[in-house]
């Protein structure tokens, strides 16, 4: 009966998961391939709390797709990533903007959430070097570095992951300076098309940001199969489907 016990370990070696693993699972998890989304999203700062309402559409990495529905003043303004160039559509002024490299960590619409956030730019699994820092019997705690190439801001991302659902419990967000920025939380889990999917994100700002805004985004509905023509991803699509 000796060697039942080496067997055993040695069986849970070969199928522990590295942290490029889990961090490639996850992100998969989390994002899809092809994926339609309908979302609410509460942007609360000291002064008020304002609602939007969004639909976005992607296809891989390079290309996604979003338009506001609501509020009536905002209504039909789109944004349009492929590759790594993104614009934006404003019905009011009928124009469209190109939006440099340089502004994709700026906020989108005034959330918590960056543009980059938003149209999914950059990627954990490619940009950055990942190290498992502890785990125990539900979570494993990981530790993100970003490669020199990676045209990434944050110095460094720390974040607990769920082992059963491959969903972080909380992402951290650190600046160049080591200096933690904000948070997401990742709640009300369910499983979907054999996935889990969290319903409710909330980023929470940290230190020296703690006075913007807290944004909460609610999934309300959610599509990892939807048939997506590819004329949505053309600059001709944002004054089209504005409307």
């Amino acid at each position: 009966m000796k060697w039942i016990v080496p067997l055993l370990l040695a069986g849970a070696f070969l199928h522990a998961m590295t942290a490029d693993e889990i961090v490639t699972k996850m992100e998969d998890n989390l994002r899809g391939v092809n994926t339609y989304n309908k979302i609410t999203m509460h942007i609360q700062t000291t002064r008020n709390t304002r609602t939007m309402e969004i639909e976005a559409w992607s296809k891989g990495s390079d290309l996604s797709f979003i338009r506001i529905n609501y509020p009536i003043k905002d209504r039909g303004i789109t944004f349009l990533k492929r590759d790594n160039q993104m614009w934006q559509y404003v019905p009011k002024i009928e124009k469209t903007i190109k939006i440099p490299a340089s502004m994709m960590m700026q906020s989108w619409m005034g959330s918590g959430f960056s543009n980059d956030d938003m149209v999914r730019e950059s990627s954990m699994s490619k940009d950055y070097y990942k190290e498992i820092l502890s785990q125990n019997d539900t979570s494993y705690t990981l530790e993100l570095r970003p490669k020199e190439e990676a045209a990434v801001v944050w110095g460094k991302i720390t974040m607990e992951v769920d082992r059963k659902t491959l969903v972080p419990n909380f992402v951290d967000y650190y600046d160049e300076d080591a200096q933690l920025t904000r948070t997401l939380y990742y709640k009300d889990i369910k499983p979907i098309d054999g996935r889990y999917v969290p319903h409710t994100w909330v980023m929470q700002p940290k230190g020296e940001e703690s006075h913007k805004a807290v944004t909460t985004v609610i999934i309300d509905a959610i599509d990892f199969n939807p048939k997506i023509e590819d004329a949505r991803f053309t600059q001709n699509a944002l004054k089209r489907y504005s409307k």
